[in-house]
């Protein structure tokens, strides 16, 4: 799915669960935010809001906090590679999001889950941890760096998946991002997250092996479930 139009539809879910804070049923038919129509979203009592989970068309995103001396190249350049970039309202710097990449955004209300904004990005990392630790790699996580990283300790710390966040009256949007058959060439045009000494993986460099996109969303769902303490469900 291109960026631009999953970022309205996001934002069209973010303001529904804005405005239904407090309120027992929302319903918002018509087009939304970007032209994406959002008919018949319904947020019942019990709901904490929605997950997407995507892979995008090659793109970079900044952060609105993001340096864009560590976007290395021009967008005419970006645009002769066939990737599309974007100036966004999430927290971080500029990342990668492309084909062979699980990005997934949990559109939620915090206080229904009963959690604060820093407990909630330690879980969102505590699902990609357990998930890669499925086939074998182990990761952790890096003070003051978010996201979750191979070899959080050593000398070759690499980035397996980025995580950036906006949130407004305890309501999310954006999310993570886990490369697990990612081109990791399209990252040599950035300085990834604004750093320069620290890399980035996939889960396929790391197993030397394929991994089944379908298969590792299906336990990341999971995994978000279980440490989010929500049913996740189509």
């Amino acid at each position: 799915m291109g960026y631009g139009e999953c970022w309205a539809l996001q934002r069209a879910l973010f303001d529904a669960v804005l405005r239904a804070k407090g309120a027992r049923t929302l319903f918002c038919d018509g087009e939304g935010a970007g032209g994406v129509r959002t008919a018949a979203l319904s947020l019942g009592p019990q709901q904490a809001g929605w997950l997407l989970t995507v892979e995008h068309d090659p793109v970079y995103t900044l952060g609105k906090s993001g340096k864009e001396s560590n976007v290395l190249v021009s967008e005419d350049y970006m645009r002769s590679i066939g990737a599309e970039f974007y100036h966004i309202d999430r927290g971080g710097d500029v990342t990668f999001h492309g084909p062979g990449q699980i990005v997934a955004y949990p559109i939620v209300d915090l206080e229904r889950l009963g959690i604060g904004l820093r407990e909630y990005i330690d879980r969102l990392e505590g699902a990609v941890i357990d998930t890669v630790a499925e086939w074998g790699v182990g990761a952790g996580r890096i003070a003051g760096a978010s996201g979750v990283w191979i070899e959080p300790d050593g000398t070759r710390a690499r980035k397996i998946c980025a995580i950036g966040v906006r949130s407004s009256r305890f309501v999310t949007m954006h999310g993570l991002a886990l490369n697990v058959s990612t081109d990791l060439r399209y990252f040599n045009h950035i300085n990834p997250c604004g750093f320069t000494d620290r890399g980035v993986t996939s889960l396929e460099r790391e197993t030397g092996g394929k991994a089944g996109m379908e298969d590792v969303k299906r336990r990341l769902v999971r995994h978000l479930a279980e440490k989010l303490d929500v049913r996740i469900y189509k």
